[in-house]
């Protein structure tokens, strides 16, 4: 029977909401493998939202579901739905909006807070022992949620926000984009993806291995 991989998103665009090439080639990566990727979001504002040609804020209001929906193509549930029961495993794609709209890591670091039903799928889908996935900025939810676990991550080699994942707990692991680390315990995976990543071929050999690796421990 194919896998059910749940995939998160946090809106559409790098910087305000998920990655794009990112949050592609881990659906991509899911179903050239066989699994069938499911799209949650949490329905709230975003938290900022960026003129793309210019770079700046702009006052113009957005959710993070709708948004997300441009990614998803229209198949795509409220966050609250998603059960540990439902999927065999999770994968977090990064993007400035992950750290904005799924947690406040961007602007309050190790002191951070994540959205409640972030942090509750995490630690159900952690408590059932089904693997999850976080790729580039990804992991300071996982630092911050399973930090007292120790839980093992990368994001590439950064020592800035490497000591602010290891000042919520985690156990940090510098990597290449090309590359993922492997927490077995946790039965978490992470790679650096854009946090390192030169261009779209070298994140798509990291995020690839990621999703592979995430299914071979369902």
């Amino acid at each position: 029977m194919a896998k059910t991989i749940a995939i998160v998103l946090a809106g559409c665009g790098n910087r305000d909401g998920s990655e794009i090439h990112e949050s592609v080639l881990t659906i991509l990566s899911v179903v050239k493998s066989g699994a069938t990727p499911r799209f949650f979001a949490p329905d709230m504002p975003q938290k900022h939202v960026v003129n793309f040609l210019t770079g700046e804020s702009m006052s113009a209001e957005r959710n993070v579901l709708v948004e997300a929906a441009r990614i998803a193509r229209g198949d795509i549930a409220d966050l609250s739905k998603l059960k540990a029961a439902s999927a065999d495993a999770l994968i977090f794609p990064g993007g400035q909006g992950v750290a904005f709209n799924l947690c406040d890591f961007l602007t309050n670091g190790p002191q951070c807070s994540v959205h409640p039903q972030v942090e509750r799928v995490v630690r159900e889908f952690h408590a059932a022992a089904k693997p999850m996935g976080f790729i580039c900025i990804a992991p300071c939810i996982a630092a911050k949620v399973l930090g007292p676990e120790a839980v093992e991550l990368t994001i590439g080699g950064d020592p800035d926000t490497a000591a602010k994942l290891e000042a919520m707990g985690a156990k940090h692991h510098c990597t290449g984009a090309s590359e993922i680390h492997l927490d077995k315990r946790n039965r978490v995976v992470s790679t650096a993806a854009y946090m390192c990543g030169k261009n779209i071929a070298e994140i798509e050999c990291g995020i690839s291995k990621l999703v592979q690796q995430v299914l071979e421990l369902c």
